[in-house]
């Protein structure tokens, strides 16, 4: 099987990359390494997964492109039989500064990677995000208790289906643009028959994350912990997001693709028994590390959303997939490879 994936130095991608080249794929890597432009921020070293992938996997191809160039993805993707699209602009607060380019990125970019994809008439996988549901979460009534939100209304017990409105709220410009390349997906799916699995995902976390303030709230907790670097709370640090161990997003992923499913839409994250909110895992680092990072509390940011559960039934039932690895467990994982690799961070 030949695979191509886009942003595959990136933390989610780099991770398909490993998984398939582990058992004997072939894999072609595009990415043109502009996260710490992007961003506009630099934690680590952005070179790291590249090189890690490179010099332990000689079935990797490594190109250098921008999933904006429709001819390069066009040339690089040739005769592939799955695309896993991992390429994406992941800040919302970069969206706001730079929206063209968060759309050119997220949006056009997609849409690139669908025609090629119908091209080749390759299965997709689109990484998604809770975003495309908008503020249309914060309607959901909470209640607050002493370390965290909770939903009030128990219809979202299980959390936030696949069925909530994407319509008539705020999204933010990365909301928009990640929801644009959500309904180009399903609709390539309707329209061109092609194989499409969407995952809107809630909080991935693991090694090989180069978490910043600003996207990768949980390495980025674990890195300025170990760093002694202060963390900022926008708000009161109640807010609360299901974690998903990158491993088990990776696992979900080959479900889908190795499934009889033609197309489906999942919502992927921990789900309820896998939940945090920042001080959860503020007190948790402070078990694991035995440190107290200098705290910083600000305003909220625009469109934070509270409470944002996974609501993970669909996938259960459908690809017979489930969470393994529980966030205590994954964060330790976490903590152990940036204290290993701290020379990166310091």
């Amino acid at each position: 099987m030949k695979i191509f994936v886009t942003g595959g130095a990136g933390f989610i991608g780099s991770h398909v990359a490993e998984y398939y080249a582990r058992k004997g794929s072939e894999v072609i890597v595009l990415d043109d390494l502009s996260r710490t432009e992007i961003l506009g921020k630099s934690v680590g070293d952005p070179l790291y997964n590249w090189n890690y992938l490179k010099n332990n996997y000689h079935n990797i191809k490594w190109i250098k492109g921008d999933v904006r160039n429709f001819g390069e993805v066009k040339v690089v993707s040739k005769d592939v039989d799955v695309i896993v699209h991992t390429a994406a602009q992941v800040a919302v607060t970069t969206s706001l500064i730079n929206p063209r380019m968060d759309f050119e990125i997220n949006a056009l970019g997609t849409f690139n990677v669908l025609e090629v994809a119908r091209l080749n008439d390759a299965a997709l996988v689109f990484c998604s995000t809770n975003k495309v549901y908008g503020e249309n979460v914060n309607n959901i009534p909470v209640k607050e208790e002493e370390k965290r939100y909770c939903f009030a209304d128990e219809k979202y017990i299980n959390g936030i289906p696949e069925t909530f409105t994407v319509d008539l709220c705020g999204h933010s410009p990365y909301g928009c643009s990640k929801l644009a390349g959500d309904i180009y997906v399903q609709d390539y799916a309707y329209t061109y028959g092609l194989k499409t699995g969407v995952f809107r995902m809630s909080c991935i976390y693991g090694e090989r994350q180069f978490g910043v303030e600003d996207q990768g709230w949980v390495s980025w907790f674990v890195i300025a912990s170990l760093t002694n670097k202060p963390i900022t709370i926008y708000g009161n640090g109640k807010q609360v997001r299901d974690v998903l161990y990158v491993g088990d997003l990776v696992e979900a992923f080959d479900r889908f693709l190795r499934s009889n499913l033609k197309h489906e839409v999942f919502n992927i994250g921990g789900g309820p028994e896998n939940t945090l909110s920042l001080l959860e895992l503020l007190d948790m680092l402070k078990e694991l590390t035995s440190k107290n990072p200098h705290l910083i509390f600000a305003d909220w940011r625009s469109a934070d959303q509270k409470v944002y559960i996974s609501d993970i039934s669909k996938a259960k039932k459908l690809l017979g997939w489930e969470p393994n690895v529980d966030p205590k467990s994954g964060v330790k994982k976490l903590v152990e490879w940036v204290s290993m690799n701290i020379a990166l961070f310091t």
